[in-house]
């Protein structure tokens, strides 16, 4: 299931002007490009195929943002539920299959709204958060905690890993990071929600759901459909380097996620689940 990975970056000529005077330089960019998910499921005793999504993302890891999808939407909840997972057409592919296994239940209402997910939007096409809510699994009381002095060092630690923003300033990354410290993957990607996707995914495709023991640390500020997908990965705790939305905050406090921001400048905000850092 691995396939190369096309670069996260574009070069373009460009002018660029400094104060009264103005050159041609090669400028290095972020790369966007359209992805189509499309699935393959069960209905009775007939295989059906159709288009699921279509994302605009950074290409890259094209098979860990289908899973971290189709887990964060609740149409899968473990690994074994994906039977096959491959890129179609050429190399580099715009285009990716999912085969679901049978007894994977696929609402028609999903493939009637043909979600189109852009590079910022997040989980657009979303009718009402009550129907999310019926998605999210039951919350549960954990043990999990995180000494303060690590948060303030998550902008250090995810900064080391971010190449891709580091060559054009224009990449979003998602990280997951133990309590002890410990990077155990990054992910890039012009949208925010993608990049939470795709580190979700991974964890799909390693059985490492639900995410019962880590930070899930982002590059950007906290949306509603953010702690949405953190809740659906089981992750106990989201950081990030942005501040948060009042829905954010809501759905954070009413599913039990410990939501922390403006992490940066040695400094952060605590806006649920305070109970789980160790001062």
């Amino acid at each position: 299931m691995e396939t190369s990975e096309p670069p996260l970056v574009r070069r373009f000529s460009v002018k660029r002007v400094r104060e009264h005077e103005a050159e041609r330089v090669v400028d290095t960019v972020a790369a966007e490009e359209p992805l189509e998910i499309r699935v393959s499921y069960w209905f009775k005793d007939a295989q059906i195929a159709d288009s699921l999504a279509l994302t605009m993302r950074t290409p890259g890891n094209d098979q860990e943002l289908a899973a971290g999808f189709l887990y964060s939407e609740g149409i899968i909840r473990e690994r074994a539920e994906i039977v096959d997972l491959r890129a179609l057409g050429s190399d580099p592919s715009n285009e990716i299959a999912v085969e679901l296994a049978r007894g994977v239940e696929l609402e028609t209402w999903r493939l009637a709204r043909n979600t189109f997910v852009n590079s910022s939007c997040g989980v657009c096409g979303k009718r009402s958060r009550e129907a999310i809510e019926q998605q999210v699994p039951e919350v549960r009381e954990d043990g999990f905690r995180i000494e303060a002095a690590l948060i303030k060092r998550l902008p250090g630690l995810l900064a080391e890993q971010q190449q891709g923003f580091a060559k054009t300033g224009g990449l979003h990354a998602a990280a997951l990071i133990g309590r002890d410290g410990l990077v155990e993957k990054v992910f890039e990607d012009i949208g925010r929600h993608n990049a939470l996707d795709k580190l979700i995914g991974w964890c799909v495709l390693q059985d490492r759901v639900p995410l019962r023991d880590g930070v899930l640390f982002l590059s950007s500020r906290s949306s509603f459909e953010l702690v949405q997908k953190t809740v659906m990965a089981g992750a106990p705790v989201l950081a990030t380097v942005g501040g948060p939305s009042s829905l954010a905050i809501e759905t954070a406090r009413e599913y039990g996620v410990t939501l922390i921001g403006f992490v940066r400048d040695e400094r952060f905000n605590v806006y649920s689940g305070d109970w789980r850092i160790n001062s």
